[in-house]
Order: C-alpha cells, then sequence, then structure tokens
C-alpha cells in the first residue's frame, strides 16, 4: 500500500524531465464598469499586472514546486518573451533549463485580461506560431533530452501543439525512455495520438478521448471503453481522462477503470490545471507509485490549483492537506464537546455527497485491536466520526479506577490519528442519541457483537446504510492490558535478603 504520508517528504529526492512548448503566460487584472464610447466594447481599468512562466514551462514550476528537480528542455524565439523567459527559469533553483533559441519563430505569449472582483477571465490575447520547428531545432531538443535522461526518473511530453514536440522528437524520446525503462507520461494534443504509441500513461481530457477515439464518452461506461481502446491503440499501459468538475477515471490494462470524484472546491481559475496533474504524476511515478495512488494525488493537486488565480502551483505540503485533510488539522478542531455545532460539520460532508461513518468506545488505553477497527473503519467511507465515552460514563461503565485517561487525552489521542476525522464527547453510557445525530451511512464495532446487538443498527439500516464487524486483534483488550499493569511482576515479587 502507498503511504502518502511517508513518500510525499522523499519527492525532494526525485527528478523529472520535462520537454515541451514553452510560453509566457500573462494576466491583466482589473474591473469592468463601462463600455468605450469609441466602440461597443468593454473598458477594464488595470490594477495590476503579472507574468508567469506557461505552457510546458508551468509543468516544470509545479514539479519544482512539490520539491522536486525538472530537467527542462525547451524553444524560446530571440525576442523579448524569450529572454524574459530565460531570465525566469533561471530565477527558479528547482529548474535547469536547457533552451534552443530559434530566431525565426516568435516566444508563444498568451495575455490573458481578468476581472479581479469576479476573477473572470474577459478575453485573451495570443501570439503564437504553430508551425513544427525546423530539423536543426529538432536535433537539438532531442540531443538535450537524450544526454540528460539517465539523471531524471520519470519523462514529460507536454504538447500544447506550438510545435515544438514533432513526431521527430516525441518518437525519439519515447523510444530513449523506453531504452533506460523510464515511466513516460504525455500530455496530448490534437486527435491523432498514434504518434505517441509507446508511452507509459496519456493524460487526454474526455473530448481529447472522444474525438481520438471517435467515440461517445460522456458516461463512466463509455470513458472507460473508449480509454480503453486508446491504451491499445497507443500501446501505452494506462490512460487517464480528465473530467473537469466530474473528476478523473484511471483505466490501467487488466484492471477495473478507477472513477475518482473532483474535490468540491471553489473555482477561480482552471488556467494550468492540466499542468499539475501532469506533474504531480510524474513526481509519484519517478518515486515508484502505482498509477491509482498517482492519480489520487495528481486529483488533489488539481483542487489546490483551480482555487487559485492564474497560472498556479501547488506545494507538497498543500498537497499533502488536501490528500490528507484530517492530518492537517490541529487536535483541537477535530474534537466536539458540544454537540450544537455537530450539524454543520456533518451538513458539509453531506453535501459533498461523502459517506459518514460511525464508531464508539471508551479508548482508555489505545491498543492494536482499536487500531485496526479505526483502520478499517475509514476505509469504509469518507468521512469517520468517533463517539467516545465522556469520564463518568466509563466510570459507571468500568467501575473504579477508570478510565485511566482523562475524556481530554483520550479524544486527543484519537484526534491525532490520521482515521479519524471528528471526536464527539457522549455522557450517556450508549451511543444511541449520537448515532440518531449522526445518522450515519456505516456503523462499525468489533466482531465480539452481532450485527442485532449493536446499538444503533435498526436506525442506521432504516437509513439505508450498514452494520460493518471488524475482526478483533487476539489478545488484546484495555481491561486486560489495565490488569496486568495492576499485577506485580514475579520480579517484583522476590525478596533479595543479604
Amino acid at each position: 500500500m502507498f503511504d502518502f504520508e511517508q513518500h510525499l517528504s522523499e519527492l525532494g529526492a526525485q527528478t523529472v524531465l520535462c520537454v515541451g512548448d514553452l510560453m509566457l503566460d500573462e494576466f491583466v487584472y482589473g474591473e469592468v464598469s463601462r463600455i468605450s464610447p469609441e466602440a461597443p466594447a468593454q473598458v477594464i481599468a488595470v490594477s495590476r499586472q503579472e507574468a508567469v512562466i506557461g505552457g510546458a514551462g508551468n509543468v516544470a514550476r509545479n514539479i519544482a514546486a512539490l520539491g522536486a528537480q525538472c530537467l527542462f528542455v525547451g524553444v524560446v524565439g530571440e525576442d523579448e518573451p524569450g529572454r524574459q523567459l530565460m531570465s525566469a527559469l533561471l530565477e527558479e533553483s528547482q529548474i535547469e533549463p536547457y533552451l534552443v533559441v530559434d530566431g525565426a519563430r516568435p516566444t508563444t505569449r498568451k495575455v490573458r485580461f481578468v476581472s479581479e472582483h469576479y476573477s473572470t477571465h474577459l478575453l485573451r490575447a495570443d501570439w503564437e506560431l504553430s508551425a513544427r520547428i525546423d530539423a536543426a531545432c529538432e536535433k537539438s531538443v532531442i540531443d538535450h533530452a537524450i544526454a540528460i535522461m539517465p539523471r531524471a526518473g520519470a519523462v514529460v511530453l507536454s504538447d500544447y501543439a506550438k510545435g515544438v514536440l514533432t513526431p521527430r522528437v516525441i518518437r525519439a524520446i519515447i523510444e530513449a525512455a523506453r531504452q533506460t525503462r523510464k515511466p513516460l507520461i504525455v500530455d496530448p494534443k490534437g486527435s491523432d495520438f498514434t504518434v505517441y504509441r509507446g508511452a507509459t500513461l496519456i493524460t487526454p481530457n474526455r473530448k481529447e478521448l472522444a474525438d481520438a477515439t471517435r467515440r461517445v464518452a460522456q458516461t463512466d461506461e463509455e470513458i472507460a471503453a473508449a480509454a480503453r481502446e486508446l491504451a491499445a491503440m497507443v500501446e501505452s499501459d494506462a490512460v487517464l481522462v480528465t473530467r473537469s468538475e466530474q473528476g478523473m477515471t484511471l483505466v490501467v490494462a487488466d484492471a477495473a477503470p478507477v472513477h475518482v470524484p473532483a474535490y468540491p472546491v471553489k473555482i477561480r481559475d482552471v488556467s494550468g490545471a492540466g499542468d499539475t496533474v501532469v506533474a504531480v504524476l510524474s513526481a509519484l511515478l519517478a518515486l515508484g507509485a502505482d498509477f491509482e495512488p498517482a492519480t489520487r494525488a495528481a486529483n488533489a493537486a488539481a483542487a489546490v490549483v483551480v482555487g487559485k488565480r492564474g497560472t498556479a502551483t501547488v506545494s507538497a505540503n498543500e498537497l499533502r492537506s488536501r490528500i490528507l485533510p484530517a492530518a492537517s488539522l490541529a487536535s483541537q478542531a477535530k474534537i466536539v464537546f458540544d454537540w450544537s455545532s455537530l450539524d454543520e460539520r456533518l451538513n458539509d460532508w453531506r453535501q459533498q455527497g461523502q459517506r459518514i461513518g460511525f464508531t464508539n468506545g471508551c479508548f482508555d488505553l489505545l491498543h492494536p485491536g482499536h487500531v485496526r477497527l479505526l483502520a478499517e473503519a475509514r476505509a469504509a467511507c469518507d468521512r469517520l466520526v468517533v463517539g467516545l465515552n465522556s469520564d463518568t460514563s466509563v466510570a459507571r461503565l468500568k467501575g473504579d479506577g477508570r478510565p485511566i485517561q482523562s475524556e481530554q487525552g483520550r479524544a486527543d489521542v484519537l484526534a491525532a490519528l490520521e482515521a479519524v476525522d471528528l471526536v464527539v464527547v457522549f455522557p450517556q453510557d450508549t451511543p444511541l442519541e449520537l448515532i440518531k445525530k449522526v445518522r450515519p451511512t456505516v456503523l462499525v464495532k468489533g466482531g465480539d457483537y452481532r450485527r442485532e446487538e449493536v446499538v444503533g443498527h435498526d436506525i442506521v439500516e432504516t437509513l439505508g446504510g450498514e452494520v460493518l464487524l471488524v475482526d478483533l486483534v487476539p489478545g488484546y483488550s484495555t481491561t486486560r492490558l489495565v490488569d496486568r499493569s495492576r499485577t506485580p511482576s514475579k520480579a517484583a515479587k522476590t525478596t533479595i535478603r543479604s
């Protein structure tokens, strides 16, 4: 199983080679409050401007933002935007650029005019030449890429159809990657994807998939079928279809398709989100991740960047917080003593269509049995609520000397676990009232119970939910651990006389 917590911290040791169409992205922000007297056109009162590395360069920026090293190969014109890009790339400590200067073509430049208040794109102006680079430039791009490829753990071809990734360049780099056993990810363009034959992973959006396969690709089933056809067509190991607000679909040979839902987020700007997806995929595959965890990480990263303005990047910490949201919260933010705040938390999850799981206990001394219960409970739902008996409740149930730890201490320990999304303390002897409040989809208890013995099973099943019983870990119980700690050892009973 892929451990996100461990492996995200290892991204800094990875190196990715990126080859593709470099461009300068400029954003002009302002407000529109009137129509021009000269023509029926809106007038934008400019408040600020910014310029960032775009296109394939944004893939490089995202790789660098994750902490990994990026070896970047691209082409610029002999003009001011080209010089601006060179300067910007040299300032990126994690990017090592290898730029080919072509005086016969302009540097691709895109200027977006954006409403500051509404984050809406009003107009985009492009300066570009989509014609293929000449034979001399092709050779320079290929020579640079093949020379530095041994240093990389993965390779990206970022195709914006601006002429850098010619068939000759694509074939040479794919063949070199296959010979050196480097995973190669393609962000494709156009409708003829056969030029990418032999790529490890190809990442079309839904429309590109439909165009390439000449198939309808609307439903999950249609998209999965079209993706399988594309994988066979280009002889790739996997196809990842990006589907905007519907998330992503991953199809790997001889495996069931994986449909990953999009995170519910407020979208500010989708510029460059595909670059972020490709960057995260490449960094994770360089690290040795399988396709599915890499896909889930890329999906989380996309949710981060679309919430930012402009051509944005995602850091390893932002990615970790999105993938492991519970771990990013302070423990106190996950503990509820006052039930009046519970509805707001639960309603947010329900509105997002998430499955809410519930389990409960005293959790006086956390042991491996508890850990298994919580881990399997969390695996069966999207959000896990743990009901925790209060101190007075534990004392009534367990007798004198219990609990060993206070309810605050027990809640802190549970809240520190990534499997747990919310800890709710209840004063009653059973969690029945809390279950009525939570209305979980999944109710989880240990395997020492029968389904009909589980408190609240009728409530959950009436609501269409299910009861899950988790096998116990033999030899572990809090009562047994407490009794053992209170029994003097043989060594303590022995009196040594001189």
